[in-house]
């Protein structure tokens, strides 16, 4: 009997040579894989990448689509890789994300053809690199026990229900298509919000731990600030799905379990650089939820993504026009 077919997404953005590493894991899978699609930004940077390797002419199931970093969205971008794949199941991946081993793909759609869940993530392993903050936090976040998420959980778990990861992420493609595709508009969370609409039609979501990849950060506090704006607006923007669910809970208990270990690691050095840190986060998210009292200006000095906004107002500037007429509206017309 023929295995269901899978596809893989992934999206890049001046891809370094670790990519190779990801793809030839991805083609050495226990479960076969279909095709990988590629998504990058900026051709001027594939081609630097490119130079020298024979990836397109050796393996011919991947493809490769171009786009300007204006054009770039994380649910639009994703959205439109979608369309190109006739699988019956498919991967969202990040290109520094890393399979641990061979069995990544099958143990990811395990608890979906045991037809456990709709959707699955996997476990986030740290780099060899990674900082003792953020080793905790992925064990945090990512623990050794698999779990499968519903809309019975939501009292309990609160947004922890909802969340879920594009750095790997498995999909039913017809669930998918009932639930209405990835945001063509989301400068963050686009996994989280299908994720949320999945979880509140009745389907169910699953955590396989034995879905393994290495991918983790060592980002600076301005880097932290940038993203947790950006984390901020995104949930403003999307009240429906935050407006009644705790958001701010998960991140104080994560900090006050990281000081615990520091002290019982016997590493209460790090701990004020884990407050200031904390602190970063905080702001960032603070502003980032109340961006619409901020000035253009200040939002623009905050977003980790400007293309975004400047989208943005390109969308506002068109829905603006009068088709008959040519040309916007005036102010007194939009009242």
């Amino acid at each position: 009997m023929q295995k269901p077919s899978v596809d893989i997404i992934i999206l890049t953005y001046k891809p370094q040579k670790r990519l190779m590493k990801v793809i030839d894991l991805l083609e050495n899978q226990s479960y076969p894989v279909n095709q990988i699609i590629i998504m990058n930004t900026e051709e001027k940077y594939w081609n630097t990448f490119l130079y020298g390797e024979k990836i397109l002419k050796t393996q011919e199931n991947i493809v490769v689509h171009h786009l300007s970093k204006m054009e770039f969205d994380h649910g639009d971008t994703r959205r439109r890789a979608v369309k190109r794949s006739k699988a019956d199941y498919f991967i969202c991946m990040t290109d520094d994300a890393v399979p641990a081993d061979e069995n990544l793909v099958a143990e990811l759609l395990k608890p979906i053809l045991e037809k456990k869940a709709e959707f699955s993530y996997a476990r986030q392993l740290p780099n060899e690199d990674c900082g003792v903050i953020e080793t905790f936090t992925r064990g945090f976040n990512y623990p050794e026990e698999s779990c499968v998420k519903s809309k019975e959980d939501l009292e309990r778990l609160q947004i922890k229900t909802y969340f879920f990861s594009n750095v790997c992420a498995a999909y039913t493609r017809s669930i998918y298509d009932e639930l209405g595709g990835f945001d063509d508009c989301a400068i963050f969370n686009e996994d989280m919000f299908i994720a949320a609409r999945a979880i509140n039609a009745g389907y169910r979501i699953a955590y396989a731990a034995d879905a393994k990849v290495y991918h983790s950060h060592n980002y600076k506090n301005s880097m932290q600030f940038h993203r947790n704006f950006d984390l901020g607006v995104s949930q403003a923007m999307h009240p429906e799905i935050f407006e009644n669910i705790s958001s701010t809970g998960e991140g104080k208990k994560l900090v006050k379990l990281t000081i615990e270990y520091l002290k019982e690691q016997k590493k209460k050095r790090y701990i004020p650089k884990l407050i200031i840190s904390s602190a970063y986060k905080y702001i960032g998210y603070k502003l980032g939820i109340n961006y619409k009292r901020l000035p253009q200006n200040i939002v623009l000095r905050c977003t980790l993504n400007k293309e975004f906004w400047m989208r943005q107002s390109i969308r506002t500037a068109t829905q603006n026009i009068d088709p008959y007429r040519g040309y916007g509206m005036s102010a007194d017309e939009r009242k």
